[in-house]
């Protein structure tokens, strides 16, 4: 990358992300150029969702199909995602709920109703109270339809799948460098609780976040840290309820 399209890149990154965020993309992405990959810095914001019921009125929608994904389910092998990302997260309990229209794929979402062992890098999320908190990630939707309601569509039925199990919050992790993920949380009525840094160089992974545990260095895939995320305090509005 020239000089001329990184310092072009470092201002757009600070006009979207601000000071802060925008100088640790910059950075992450030169960590990735100069390391060929084996080096990254991740940001990410710890946030709580409100499970409510329908966003979108009963007529709305009706051409995008959603169901559940089994394990075995050929629709897999069309996800924008590594070979070894499904089989990993079902071994974990995870469900995958998959939007289709006119029998193409075009997006997808997964939840876990208990703790989630992340794939992107070391660490475990723990929602509790258990029963009443899940967690969700990876939602996908095709860039071709971003600007429809697919993402409204899938998020009407993950609720209806998370009201099924009496779980009353969604938690779930945004990238900071994501302005689009994050707006589009802050709609659906999300609050943040928390957020961890994750820098990775090979092996080697140093975590700071604002929540216990605070600090962790390891140096092995058996180390990492384990956050616990309690919605007991949360306050839900009415819109959201």
């Amino acid at each position: 990358m020239s000089p001329l399209a990184i310092a072009d890149r470092f201002r757009r990154s600070i006009r979207e992300m601000g000071w802060v965020n925008g100088v640790l993309y910059v950075f992450d992405r030169l960590l990735v150029t100069v390391s060929g990959g084996r080096a990254r810095l991740h940001k990410n914001y710890l946030v709580a969702q409100p499970v409510w019921t329908r966003r979108l009125p009963p007529h709305r929608g009706t051409t995008i199909e959603v169901r559940r994904v089994a394990a075995f389910d050929p629709i897999i092998r069309e996800f924008p995602r590594p070979d070894r990302a499904a089989p990993y997260r079902f071994n974990q309990g995870a469900t995958c709920l998959t939007a289709l229209l006119a029998g193409k794929f075009i997006g997808f979402v997964w939840l876990t109703l208990g703790p989630y062992q992340e794939d992107e890098f070391r660490c475990r999320f723990v929602p509790v109270p258990e029963g009443r908190s899940a967690w969700d990630f990876d939602i996908y939707v095709d860039p071709a339809h971003r600007n429809g309601i697919a993402f409204l569509r899938l998020w009407d039925e993950a609720n209806g799948f998370l009201t099924e199990h009496q779980v009353q919050w969604s938690l779930s992790r945004i990238s900071a460098f994501n302005n689009g993920s994050m707006l589009s949380h802050a709609r659906m009525g999300a609050q943040r609780v928390g957020a961890v840094t994750i820098l990775s160089i090979g092996p080697w992974q140093i975590s700071a976040a604002t929540l216990p545990p605070y600090f962790h260095f390891s140096t092995h895939p058996k180390s990492f840290p384990t956050f616990v995320l309690n919605t007991e305090r949360l306050c839900r509005t009415d819109r959201a309820s």
